[in-house]
């Protein structure tokens, strides 16, 4: 009997906002929010940003004037507005005035050009015209003269402007001792613990629960840590007369963000691992997690990724394939001469008329456990994840080209929502969450694969959304938008319309399909499923189905019958409890990142190891060594 891989907690943060508590996805669909749930979401970015603060007794705004909460939101709802999703990037990130790029110069005899090098950076042969005067014992002066070609560093002008950025303000750096952490792991350990703590279960209940070796965490991003922390300092540092640090080459890997949660978050023994698959990467991730727990290998797994490619060395690289939105194509496709805020707003059309991706950088968490666990914890349950489905293109002309696979798991994910619930609610109760990167090539191969899919199986009108639209295309981490953003549909009953999308695209497959820039309202439960696409370069192609919190709770009433049930929703009311009180306090800009460093570090000494178990010392169950032969029919 497989078990069922349910969802009991979620965060992360995008430029959208937090995740947790739907505020990301709150943020999306603001105006069909009551006035309650819109303010306290607003106040969620408020602190968040740095723009009030909580104090005893009410808020406080950046002058330290104390206001009203009604009085606090309508001052600077609009700076929240402005400074959040797409939008042109902010010089939190870098200067797209002066872009450092470099530029062959000819220099001749009459303009000799000086500069300073450090006395370990002159070639150990000296040409001929350079003259070199000694500054100091490390530093010299160096004159060119004569005829030739050189390398000098010139600035220019960002060719690309818009992206999604984290709200603007926020430091998740600030919130712990981040001691020179890439950008990438510092919103890691923010993502984490946002997930954690959203479960309303303390993390030592979870982890005494089961043993040890239980545990699973799979993470990691498609592109490693590029700022400067990361490779981006390893590889550019000596160029630019900058040391090389003992962290830029270990914090740079991809897998890092598993092994941040590891060793400061989690204190976890488990398995551990980080896929990589381009744009599916957090799929990929997700699909180690379903299968363990499917397998009963593990009981709890924490899924997650962590992104922050808006750098000018990535956003150069984008460009050079022509995947990006540019601003000369943006101006020309709106047949503009300037850009305004609101053109960089919308820079980003899937399925519409379009002219390239616009990157982003988020974090997110989802905490996944078997279904029986789950009711044992009273833990809050969001959904379930029965399968995720991953294939290959086959040969390839071009690698970063689309292909075939995505056809094959988007099939299988439609076959098994048939499968488990029926053709009447993959027909008419299930959506789709589109990968919709906004490239010309995307809205049209993509909107093949669905549509076909749809005609293959009956469905007449398929909803399809399209969430990078609000926050753009955070790589290895975007199927993670994708999945705790669309947790909020069983919530608020509302599909985020492709607004930014003025009129679809005449070349796309959409006769089967229903887009649409507005939101669609279909109900708290009027959606059984959504299937999570994903489409990277290289050929990684994946689709997740994710089954809604009623059905899911159908599920489990009938495996677990309603005595457990009911013995469960006494537990849960506590868990919800304990859950609200974070959430209140994150609102108020209170709480904090788990991030134990030096926390109960053990050697190989203080282990307890016999023929049958491992004992680790703090964990309450052992690690069993009682391992059964697989290949019993052979050996």
């Amino acid at each position: 009997m497989s078990q069922l891989p349910v969802i009991v907690g979620f965060g992360g943060v995008s430029p959208a906002g937090r995740s947790s508590f739907h505020h990301g996805y709150r943020r999306l669909i603001l105006d069909k929010l009551n006035q309650s749930d819109r303010q306290e979401t607003l106040l969620d970015l408020a602190t968040l940003m740095g723009l009030a603060q909580y104090t005893e007794g009410g808020y406080v705004d950046q002058d330290g004037n104390r206001h009203s909460t009604e009085e606090l939101i309508n001052e600077i709802s609009d700076q929240i507005l402005n400074q959040t999703l797409i939008r042109r990037i902010e010089a939190e990130c870098f200067d797209i005035n002066k872009v450092t790029f470099n530029k062959p110069a000819t220099l001749n005899s009459d303009e000799p050009v000086r500069f300073t090098l450090r006395k370990r950076q002159l070639p150990q042969q000296l040409p001929a015209n350079w003259v070199v005067t000694p500054l100091s014992s490390t530093q010299v002066e160096v004159t060119l003269k004569g005829d030739l070609s050189v390398i000098f560093p010139g600035y220019k002008e960002a060719q690309v402007q818009a992206a999604g950025q984290l709200p603007s303000g926020f430091e998740p750096g600030k919130l712990y001792q981040s001691r020179n952490h890439p950008r990438n792991l510092q919103m890691t350990v923010f993502g984490a613990s946002d997930a954690l703590q959203s479960t309303g279960i303390p993390w030592d209940t979870i982890a005494a629960s089961v043993s040890p070796d239980q545990i699973g965490v799979y993470a990691s991003n498609s592109i490693g840590q590029l700022d400067d922390f990361g490779f981006g300092g390893l590889t550019k540092f000596p160029s630019i007369g900058k040391r090389t640090t003992s962290k830029q080459m270990p914090l740079g890997y991809a897998q890092m963000p598993a092994d941040f949660v590891n060793a400061y978050v989690l204190g976890s023994v488990g398995v551990t691992g980080g896929a990589l698959g381009a744009c599916a990467t957090y799929l990929y991730n997700l699909r180690s997690a379903v299968n363990d727990i499917r397998s009963g290998r593990r009981k709890v797994v924490l899924v997650g990724g962590s992104d922050a490619p808006v750098t000018p060395e990535v956003i150069e690289g984008f460009r050079a394939m022509g995947a990006l939105a540019e601003d000369k194509d943006l101006r020309a496709l709106d047949n503009v001469d300037q850009l305004t805020e609101q053109h960089y707003r919308q820079a980003c059309r899937p399925f519409g008329f379009n002219c390239g991706f616009t990157i982003a950088e988020s974090t997110q968490f989802t905490l996944l456990m078997s279904d029986d666990l789950a009711l044992e914890l009273g833990a809050e349950i969001h959904g379930a994840v029965p399968e995720v489905f991953v294939n290959a293109d086959g040969h390839k002309k071009s690698i970063s080209a689309p292909g075939i696979g995505n056809y094959i798991t988007l099939g299988k994910a439609a076959a098994l929502v048939e499968s488990m619930l029926g053709q009447q609610s993959l027909q008419q109760r299930s959506f789709v969450q589109a990968h919709g990167t906004s490239t010309p090539q995307n809205r049209v191969t993509e909107s093949h694969v669905i549509n076909e899919t749809a005609k293959a199986f009956g469905i007449q009108d398929w909803r399809v959304a399209a969430l990078k639209s609000y926050v753009g295309h955070s790589q290895g981490t975007a199927g993670g938008d994708q999945f705790n953003l669309s947790l909020g549909v069983w919530q608020y009953g509302y599909i985020p319309g492709i607004l930014t999308t003025p009129e679809f695209a005449d070349d796309i497959h959409a006769s089967n399909l229903m887009l649409s820039n507005q939101h669609m309202e279909v109900g708290t439960e009027g959606m059984d499923s959504v299937l999570l696409n994903s489409k990277g370069f290289g050929g990684n192609n994946a689709s997740a189905v994710v089954l809604s919190p009623q059905v899911t709770r159908s599920m489990l009433l009938k495996r677990h019958g309603q005595t457990a049930i009911n013995q469960y929703q006494d537990k849960l009311n506590i868990t919800r409890e304990q859950a609200q009180s974070y959430n209140q306090n994150s609102i108020k800009g209170l709480t904090r990142p788990i991030y134990l460093y030096d926390h109960n570090v053990l050697g190989g000494e203080d282990l307890t190891i016999s023929h049958d178990s491992i004992s680790l010392p703090g964990y309450n169950k052992p690690v069993s060594l009682k391992i059964d032969n697989p290949f019993d029919d052979m050996t």
